[in-house]
């Protein structure tokens, strides 16, 4: 279907790719995983044609047709929501448009007609006919609604945008589709869509992504780009995260011998295997797998945080109450009457149809906003740390190392305490004299999450953690928030994050509130909790 051969792409003297071959074949879901800088999204801007590499081929299989998903959100600010969607199909559209050109002409001739009729013909052998209502159902699947099918994308927040431009990949059922953070700004229920459109997508996909879970549910091969090579592997992200690491672990302990480790290998494979018949793609995924060659698991490069978080004292039976909050912006209730007590051992994930409500409630908890109505009070042995979504005011100061930086918030001075801290978020040597206002978004939050771990908090308050992090990060996160025994108040778009570390969902909205104790996979399964959902989302209240 499209085939790499000998790919090399250099900067200077920084390599990112050297004689790569890659095969990606038809039906196949393939995710492509890196660290930050490996070169993933190039390596899709090559595939598209967009960037030349230093030497190699990329062929595409004639008379196959690629969808991309843009990133420049403004390119169709003065096209309607429908067109945009239709436009993900070029061919299709440009024949529409000339036939249309032709009929409006005001000397319709005898050669018009003859190429009108040849359009027609080329039309509807690509089902132009049902252009426009597949395009509304698309939309309508990805949430936006039929009202706004005639607006221009410009009168779309930013949000809606990402959406539009979504379902102008997704349309027309291109023979390969490939997508670039396509979760990003996405809702879990979005997400949910997009995993069972893929899942039915008989095509090709190839798809850059920092959810777990979401490359866990679509993918059946992983591409992963490490040594400046670009390896193919059978299954999802979890075989080959866990498969790494136990290559990892065979490599380091090299005295134990050949046999004992292809036992221990065969084991792990033959483990995999009887998991994926819960895979929605159970049938083909588990025979994959049944045909790994064994030495194509190799140990990764990848350098993992320590992500460590202890808590000075433990928290005593009162933790958080919450008195009927309330709270509008402009006017526009975000949340109304939010009543809950947090209890020992709570792992909440917080959840909001609008982000700004949730963030709001943070904001309120940690004493940065005041509320409209309503109360809450921590209990007294309870001490708190913070992930802000937005941390730029952490940074906006007078440029400081990060040395100095995390300095000023710890009690202990001692250089050595500060930099232990540095050096498990992965700023170790020199790096801990960068300068705080040269930062990456990345490297911003692992100086947040430094500065967590430094408070030794027994309650942690994160709004979207995930942002800007890196995969390695985002596993080192998630496993620690599973293992930290104190109480999590959580707002996430990863699901991985959200699934694993949660016990308790509470969403709040203009018109209240749902509390449950269901799974986040029951949660929005439950027709009473969606009626409930609805109910406090479409609620018009005077705050």
């Amino acid at each position: 279907m499209i085939q790499v051969q000998n790919l090399s792409l250099q900067f200077g003297k920084r390599i990112l790719f050297d004689e790569a071959n890659v095969l990606f074949a038809e039906g196949n879901c393939y995710g492509v995983i890196g660290a930050n800088g490996a070169g993933k999204s190039t390596f899709l801007k090559i595939l598209t044609g967009e960037k030349e590499a230093n030497k190699g081929t990329v062929s595409i299989e004639p008379g196959k047709r690629m969808a991309v998903l843009k990133q420049n959100h403004f390119e169709y600010d003065e096209v309607t929501v429908l067109d945009t969607v239709m436009m993900g199909h070029e061919e299709m559209w440009s024949i529409m448009k000339e036939k249309d050109a032709i009929y409006m002409k005001p000397d319709f001739s005898e050669e018009d007609g003859v190429k009108a009729s040849e359009l027609e013909e080329k039309f509807a052998e690509m089902d132009g006919w049902n252009a426009e209502p597949a395009a509304a159902a698309l939309l309508s699947g990805i949430g936006i609604h039929e009202e706004k099918h005639y607006t221009l994308v410009k009168d779309l927040n930013g949000n809606e945008k990402v959406r539009v431009l979504l379902a102008q990949a997704l349309f027309g059922n291109p023979d390969i589709l490939i997508l670039d953070e396509p979760t990003n700004d996405l809702d879990m229920e979005t997400v949910s869509w997009l995993e069972d459109f893929l899942l039915d997508f008989k095509n090709t996909v190839i798809v850059v992504s920092h959810d777990r879970h979401f490359l866990d549910t679509v993918c059946t091969h992983i591409v992963d780009i490490d040594f400046s090579k670009i390896s193919t592997f059978t299954g999802n992200y979890t075989f080959w995260y866990e498969s790494s690491q136990l290559a990892l672990r065979q490599k380091l302990n090299q005295n134990k011998k050949m046999e004992e480790k292809r036992k221990e290998m065969q084991a792990f494979i033959d483990r995999f295997s009887a998991n994926a018949s819960k895979s929605k793609q159970a049938t083909s995924r588990r025979k994959m797998l049944e045909k790994l060659n064994l030495e194509e698991i190799k140990p990764s490069s990848r350098k993992y945080p320590g992500i460590i978080f202890t808590r000075k004292r433990e928290a005593g039976d009162q933790i958080l109450s919450v008195k009927n909050l309330s709270y509008a912006l402009e006017d526009q209730p975000l949340f109304s009457n939010v009543d809950f007590t947090i209890n020992k051992g709570d792992k909440i994930v917080l959840l909001a149809k609008d982000g700004l409500a949730s963030t709001a409630l943070y904001e309120i908890l940690n004493g940065k906003l005041a509320a409209d109505n309503g109360t809450f009070e921590f209990g007294q042995t309870i001490t708190t740390a913070y992930l802000p979504l937005e941390n730029s005011a952490f940074f906006d100061t007078e440029p400081m190392s990060l040395m100095d930086w995390l300095r000023q918030y710890s009690e202990n001075k001692d250089e050595q305490y500060i930099r232990g801290f540095l050096g498990k978020m992965l700023f170790s040597g020199e790096e801990i004299f960068k300068m705080s206002n040269v930062l990456s978004g990345g490297e911003k939050v692992r100086c947040m999450i430094s500065r967590m771990m430094m408070a030794e908090a027994n309650v942690l308050m994160l709004d979207e953690p995930t942002n800007h992090l890196d995969l390695e990060s985002i596993t080192a996160f998630n496993n620690s928030l599973i293992s930290y025994p104190g109480t999590v108040i959580l707002t996430t778009h990863d699901q991985q994050f959200a699934r694993t570390v949660a016990n308790r969902i509470i969403e709040i909205g203009p018109g209240g509130m749902v509390d449950s104790l269901k799974s986040l996979e029951e949660y929005y399964g439950d027709e009473g909790i969606k009626e409930q959902r609805q109910m406090i989302h479409n609620a018009s209240i005077s705050v």
